[in-house]
């Protein structure tokens, strides 16, 4: 990509990619497909391939307004990247599992493989936008449509399709996004921030067993976080710009008055699983939970 040109913006080109949920598009898959079980997160258990019993004949859910107070948190966490819209608009042309029986097992068997193909294009489409990548953007542009053009597949080749290793390849060029970033972080960091400097432990936390950790008001910018286990972490008022949190788990974990404006590969999905409140700073592409405010942190 010639160094002058910008690379459209995030928004729109997640728009055309159909990244964002579209529920009135789908055909409930993730409220028939996915199987859960009884937990502080699903009041029953249910089978994957079996309806929800909250799913109506026009694919909405009766108790949406109402899912964390009878105990169906779980579904308000879940995002699909618009997999579900792409199942069932495209991959199967607008007939649905009721009018076609007969597809819907191969129909609920495609959308886990379409929502990691959406998945990945989410992180390359953020990697783009960063200036910091400028040196790898012609290798992340072409990853991206490749994963476009797997998306198209029809339903059985999608079945057939070795997405791990896909994703295997487009992970590589997310650790290299993830190292120019935070290289360039730790370049303009100064030895002194009036903060706590990660308590201790560095700046490479990746996969690291931070359940309940206290790390209120911690300079955590630019960390490598992958996979670290946030579950109930006190994250107040720390400073997440920059960090890695690409599979971390925050369930519960404390986000009151934290600033993860610039932080990398934070998804929806994390965010809503996570505690809140007004003061909390997102990236501008997610939006702030609405039971945040309602819940009270």
């Amino acid at each position: 990509m010639p160094a002058n040109q910008e690379y459209v913006v995030p928004t729109e080109e997640r728009k055309r990619l159909g990244l964002n949920s579209d529920c009135e598009s789908c055909f409930g898959l993730c409220c028939v497909a996915l199987p859960f079980a009884a937990s502080s997160d699903f009041a029953v258990n249910k089978d994957g391939g079996k309806p929800c019993h909250n799913l109506q004949e026009d694919f909405r859910c009766g108790t949406h307004q109402n899912l964390r107070e009878i105990g169906f948190r779980g579904c308000t966490v879940y995002d699909c990247f618009g997999a579900g819209q792409k199942v069932s608009q495209f991959t199967f042309k607008g007939q649905s599992w009721r009018e076609k029986p007969e597809s819907a097992r191969q129909m609920f068997d495609v959308l886990p493989i379409m929502w990691q193909l959406h998945e990945l294009l989410w992180y390359l489409t953020e990697a783009l936008t960063l200036e910091a990548t400028r040196s790898i953007h012609d290798a992340l542009s072409k990853k991206l449509d490749e994963t476009e053009c797997l998306t198209h597949l029809s339903a059985d080749d999608l079945m057939k399709l070795d997405v791990g290793a896909h994703r295997s390849e487009i992970n590589e060029l997310l650790l290299q996004t993830s190292q120019l970033v935070r290289d360039e972080v730790r370049q303009g960091q100064k030895s002194s921030t009036g903060r706590k400097k990660n308590g201790g432990r560095g700046s490479n936390l990746r996969g690291a067993d931070l359940m309940g950790a206290k790390l209120k008001g911690e300079d955590l910018r630019g960390a490598n976080m992958r996979g670290a286990y946030l579950i109930a972490a006190d994250l107040r008022g720390a400073d997440l710009r920059k960090a890695d949190l690409i599979g971390a788990d925050l369930r519960d974990a404390d986000l009151r008055g934290a600033d993860l404006t610039d932080s990398l590969f934070l998804t929806q999905a994390q965010v809503n699983s996570a505690r809140g409140d007004a003061d909390t700073k997102l990236p501008k592409l997610l939006t702030r939970p609405a039971h945040w405010l309602t819940e009270g942190a």
